[in-house]
């Protein structure tokens, strides 16, 4: 793999970092909440250099801005709006797209609305299924507590413990100091309210799951079994709403890019060669 570039484009009136890698097929990564863009460095070794890995960080996650919320709205139409706008600030032509967690929710609504711009879909423990919300964005939720707990109280210690009993499996092996980087990102003012911002505005899936029988785009729908955020029941609810869509299994929690890359980025590839 050639060294990573990095470029800030400017897109839904937010400025966005993007790290891009190897040249080739455009493959487009949108991460899930409390990550940014290094979530898929470990895939995209997985999947080699003959794509160009595109790893933009989402409106108010790692790099990107962080505007207040009455300049974005955080919702899944404001990130969709920025991704499509993403696009033409990248000259990016039609692209393999995978999404994890809020990534995923974003990827469905790409390929619902926009399927000219999506050539497969890559769907990893996508969020939308969660018809019951976790319990950090049912804290979050409640108006003065959530935004306590979420801007003030949640210190080093309780983000890796939420960290790992929400997002991983209970055999994973993501270390400590990568979760510390994320608590880094997070650990800000501006990063804190985005995320909170991010959390109550996506809580309800409802209009994301009335979308998913519009999608006629060739599907993945890679699943960790041990997920506590959007169990396994979810992933297979999800392969039978998107037409032909093909469910895969590992043994991951909520972020399978970070615990199993090398098995995702071997279902990946296969799902990749197939002509469909």
């Amino acid at each position: 793999m050639d060294e990573p570039r990095y470029r800030d484009v400017l897109a839904g009136g937010v400025r966005l970092r993007v790290r891009e890698e190897g040249t080739g097929a455009p493959v487009l990564y949108l991460h899930g909440i409390h990550l940014d863009h290094s979530t898929w460095s470990e895939l995209c070794s997985a999947l080699g250099p003959a794509f160009h890995h595109v790893m933009p960080d989402l409106p108010g996650f790692g790099e990107s801005e962080k505007p207040p919320a009455v300049r974005f709205a955080y919702d899944v139409d404001a990130f969709t709006d920025a991704v499509v706008d993403l696009y033409g600030g990248l000259g990016l032509g039609r692209a393999v797209v995978v999404g994890q967690g809020l990534g995923g929710t974003i990827a469905i609504t790409l390929a619902a609305r926009h399927p000219e711009l999506v050539s497969k879909l890559v769907l990893i423990d996508a969020a939308p299924n969660a018809l019951e919300p976790s319990l950090p964005t049912r804290v979050a939720a409640v108006p003065i507590l959530g935004g306590l707990v979420v801007k003030q109280l949640l210190g080093r210690a309780g983000f890796r413990s939420i960290f790992r009993r929400s997002l991983l499996g209970p055999d994973s092996r993501v270390d400590t100091a990568r979760i510390d980087r994320y608590y880094e990102l997070f650990n800000t003012p501006a990063s804190r309210g985005s995320a909170l911002a991010t959390m109550r505005a996506t809580a309800d899936a409802r209009a994301i799951i009335a979308l998913t029988p519009r999608i006629e785009t060739p599907t993945l729908v890679i699943w960790g079994r041990h997920d506590r955020v959007c169990p396994a029941a979810f992933g297979q609810r999800l392969s039978r709403q998107i037409r032909g869509a093909r469910l895969e299994l590992v043994d991951a929690g909520h972020c399978p890019q970070e615990e199993r890359p090398q098995e995702v980025g071997a279902a990946t590839l296969r799902f990749l060669g197939e002509d469909r």
